[in-house]
C-alpha cells in the first residue's frame, strides 16, 4: 500500500476503458507458433552418381520460426494493444456550475432617501446608507446569480448590466448617492427597464427585488401597467418599502415628522408584488430591512453547486502515435541479404 500511495500521482490516475483488448499482446507469437513447419526429414532430390542414380538425403533439420519482427515492430505491436485498450487519465477536479437567478436589483435615489431615520451601527445614518449596507450584505450571498444594479429617481438607468461579477455591482453600488437619476420616483419605468433586461434572457428564475421609500410621481409608464409586462415576461417583482415615521433635524436633535407613512404607497407597491407572484414587504428599520433581504434568500435560493467530478482524459493517442513511428522505422529499414 505505502509504495502504491508514493506513485506520482499522474500514474495512479491512468486506467484503461477496454482492458482485456491487453490479451491481444501474446497474439503474434501464438501465430508464429501455430506456423512452424514439421521437423521430419524427406527427400529433398536425387543426384545422379556414376552410371545410376542414387537418391541423396538432404536432412533439413529444425528450422527456426519465422521471426515474427524485429524489435520495433514488437514494440509497436505491444503500443497498438496498448492504445486499443483507451488508457484514460483522471483531469482536475471540475465543479458543476451553480444554477442560480437572473436577479435585478432596483434601488430607489429619488430625494426623500437622504432622510437620516435610520441607525447602522449605533449611529444615525440616512435610509441610503443603511440600504447600501444591507444589500452589500445580501451581495455576499448570492453566489451563482447573475445580477445587475438599476437606479432610479424622475428616470432609470441601468448602472451594471447583469453579470457574474458581483464586485463591480458592489462598486457601482456604493457610488450611488442620493439625486443621481433625479428627485422624483418613477416606479413604473424602473419595472419596465428591468422588465426590458430580464427579457432578453434565456428562460429560468428572472427575478426584480425593488426598493423604494416613495409612491409613482414621475414616468411614462404606470406601476400596475408596468406589473403586467412582468407577469406577462415571466419576472417576479419582490417589492420593498422602506422608510421610517419620517425626521426633521433641529438644533442637532431628530424630530418625527407626523404622516411619514402616508409617504409610501405600500398598497401600490403589494399589488405590484400580488401581480408578478412575489412578495410585498415593510421595513421600518435596517435590521427589519436585513430581516427581508434574508427572507428574499429563502424565496430565491442558490441551487449550489455538487460535487466535483474529474473527468477522464483520452491517452491513447500517444501509445498510437509511437506505434505507428516505430512501424515506419522498420519497414523503412532496409532488409540484410541472406547468407
Amino acid at each position: 500500500m505505502n509504495e502504491w500511495l508514493a506513485l506520482p500521482m499522474a500514474v495512479r490516475d491512468v486506467s484503461f476503458a477496454w482492458p482485456w483488448l491487453l490479451l491481444a499482446l501474446p497474439l503474434p507469437m501464438l501465430v508464429a507458433w501455430w506456423a512452424k513447419p514439421a521437423s521430419n526429414a524427406d527427400p529433398a532430390l536425387r543426384l545422379p552418381h556414376g552410371t545410376g542414380l542414387q537418391v541423396a538425403q538432404v536432412s533439413r533439420g529444425r528450422r527456426r520460426p519465422a521471426r515474427a519482427g524485429s524489435a520495433a515492430m514488437w514494440v509497436a505491436w505491444a503500443l497498438l494493444c496498448l492504445a486499443a485498450a483507451r488508457p484514460q487519465q483522471l483531469g482536475e477536479p471540475v465543479l458543476p456550475p451553480r444554477a442560480g437567478r437572473e436577479l435585478m436589483l432596483a434601488l430607489d435615489l429619488s430625494g426623500s432617501m437622504s432622510e437620516p431615520d435610520m441607525e447602522l451601527g449605533g449611529q444615525r445614518v440616512d435610509r441610503l446608507t443603511a440600504a447600501k449596507a444591507v444589500l452589500a450584505d445580501f451581495l455576499d450571498r448570492r453566489s451563482g446569480d447573475r445580477i445587475g444594479l438599476l437606479a432610479f429617481g424622475r428616470n432609470a438607468y441601468v448602472l451594471t448590466p447583469l453579470t457574474m461579477d458581483h464586485q463591480t455591482v458592489r462598486e457601482q453600488l456604493q457610488d450611488s448617492v442620493v439625486g443621481l437619476a433625479g428627485q422624483e420616483t418613477a416606479l413604473g419605468d424602473a419595472i419596465g427597464l428591468a422588465v426590458k433586461r430580464l427579457r432578453t434572457q434565456s428562460d429560468g428564475q428572472r427575478v426584480v427585488v425593488l426598493l423604494t421609500d416613495g409612491v409613482n410621481t414621475a414616468g411614462a409608464l404606470q406601476p400596475a401597467k408596468a406589473a403586467e409586462l412582468a407577469r406577462d415576461a415571466g419576472v417576479r417583482v419582490h417589492t420593498i418599502a422602506f422608510g421610517g415615521e419620517g425626521s426633521l433635524s433641529l438644533f442637532g436633535f431628530q424630530l418625527p415628522m407626523p404622516g411619514g407613512n402616508d409617504e409610501i404607497d405600500e398598497k401600490g407597491l403589494a399589488a405590484i408584488a400580488a401581480t408578478t407572484g412575489g412578495r410585498s414587504f415593510r421595513a421600518r428599520d435596517t435590521a427589519e430591512l436585513a430581516g427581508i433581504y434574508a427572507e428574499i434568500d429563502r424565496l430565491e435560493p442558490v441551487f449550489r453547486a455538487g460535487e466535483a467530478v474529474r473527468p477522464r482524459l483520452e491517452r491513447y493517442a500517444w501509445p498510437l502515435g509511437v506505434a505507428w513511428v516505430l512501424a515506419m522505422l522498420a519497414l523503412l529499414r532496409p532488409r540484410q541479404g541472406r547468407a
